[in-house]
């Protein structure tokens, strides 16, 4: 099997190379570079199979959002993980909605790094494993279809991550049953901090608002969780 390719975006050589180092020995073929120019240019004909991006990145203070932004752009089931010294709420709230899947601080440990790596990389071949065919599963006017990773609202494509795919499966599932986000996460099978998960829910609504401004069928269940209202 192929060694699985990660980019790191970061313009601290000292980091970039430690953390190149780092997983290099854990087996994965791992690219660094400095800049968003740098990375966009390398990445022109081919994208990584998981990206990790600091925010700044020298001068371009919010270099990595943007960065986050143009890949997003170009793949939604992308895996993206900021890795940042800049962990404010704001911040990560902001990562999140640009579509990243996880959230890093720079004082997390880079073992532990590896196993959130190591977790969405198990999401991603648990995709990719040939199953059973299933039925696509129709809520409302929301459809479903699991084996191609699509949802539709009212037939308009829904164009979500592969994090908000999967919770928004896990949340239509039981509908009219509330979920906490631990077990939305658990359900889902998704790898991110249980306070990321209104920040997905969030995304979620947002995407089929832009859809139809008067989807009313998310409802947050405050201090239980969130619930799919038939």
């Amino acid at each position: 099997m192929a060694k699985r390719e990660i980019a790191i975006i970061e313009d601290e050589q000292a980091i970039r190379d430690n953390t190149i180092d780092f997983l290099t020995r854990r087996g994965y073929s791992v690219k660094g570079f400095a800049s968003r120019a740098e990375a966009l240019s390398a990445f022109v004909g081919k994208l990584p199979d998981l990206v990790i991006l600091d925010i700044g990145l020298a001068d371009d203070v919010d270099g990595g959002f943007e960065l986050c932004r143009e890949l997003r752009s170009r793949s939604s089931t992308l895996p993206i993980i900021f890795l940042t010294a800049r962990d404010s709420d704001f911040d990560s709230v902001a990562g999140l909605r640009l579509g990243a899947d996880d959230y890093i601080s720079k004082e997390t440990s880079l073992p532990h790094l590896v196993a959130r790596i190591a977790a969405l990389f198990r999401r991603i071949e648990a995709m990719q494993e040939p199953q059973k065919p299933q039925q696509p599963l129709q809520r409302n006017d929301l459809r479903i279809d699991v084996d191609r990773l699509m949802a539709e609202w009212r037939g308009s494509s829904l164009q979500l991550t592969v994090t908000e795919f999967w919770m928004l499966h896990a949340l239509v599932r039981h509908p009219g049953h509330v979920r906490s986000r631990d077990k939305l996460m658990e359900e889902a099978h998704i790898y991110v901090d249980s306070s990321s998960v209104s920040t997905h829910i969030k995304r979620i609504r947002r995407k089929f608002l832009e859809i139809d401004p008067e989807f009313a069928h998310i409802d947050t269940v405050y201090g239980a969780g969130y619930r799919w209202k038939p």
